[in-house]
């Protein structure tokens, strides 16, 4: 109920964020301003979960060897709008509908995408007892800069330790994390040497 009652404050700003968004990704390409990516939530149901889109139209889904999802400052796929919809979190607003529709939280592991379900042992499954968050604990350390592994400790981590204060932490280490522009890309290193990256 919190999470519903936070959301339905944070609207309005979302709706006057949308206004000058939309303007900006329509005026570069004049593709759609959402983006609706299929996710794995609670108990691994299926669901859409909304951004503002950054990427070009039909951006192939490219991802590191170890599946976290390709990012990068100089990807080829990113609009010009969306580098910055990106650093700044921006891009995440519209996950605030995903709260009130029910299939996300404000804090909890972040949604994860199709194509690594073959991968998940009982541990992993683990992150899916709860509903996936706009930011968790793994996005408040690492943002985008954690391997998978990494990932699904954190997650797992928080699962096992859910409680009102450490989500009260994850909310102000999130803030100083996006204000620090810390974390938005999977390591460079990392990313030179991945050379089989896999287009899905």
């Amino acid at each position: 109920m919190l999470g519903i009652f936070i959301s339905l404050i944070a609207l309005p700003f979302v709706a006057i964020m949308s206004v000058p968004v939309a303007i900006a990704i329509k005026l570069e390409d004049g593709g759609p301003v959402f983006f609706k990516g299929l996710r794995y939530g609670k108990d691994m149901r299926k669901f859409y979960e909304y951004k503002f889109r950054s990427m070009k139209k039909n951006a192939a889904d490219v991802r590191n060897g170890d599946g976290t999802t390709y990012n990068s400052d100089n990807d080829p796929r990113l609009t010009r709008i969306g580098g910055f919809l990106r650093k700044t979190s921006i891009d995440e607003l519209p996950q605030f509908f995903n709260v009130l529709k029910g299939d996300m939280s404000i804090i909890g592991p972040r949604p994860s995408p199709m194509g690594n379900e073959a991968t998940y042992t009982d541990f992993i499954k683990k992150k899916f007892e709860v509903r996936p968050g706009i930011t968790g604990y793994n996005q408040a350390l690492l943002r985008n800069s954690a391997t998978l592994e990494q990932r699904y400790n954190n997650d797992v981590f928080y699962v096992e330790n859910i409680s009102f204060l450490f989500d009260l932490r994850i909310v102000f280490m999130t803030v100083k994390t996006i204000l620090l522009h810390k974390g938005i890309n999977y390591p460079e290193n990392e990313k030179q040497n991945n050379e089989n990256r896999k287009i899905l």
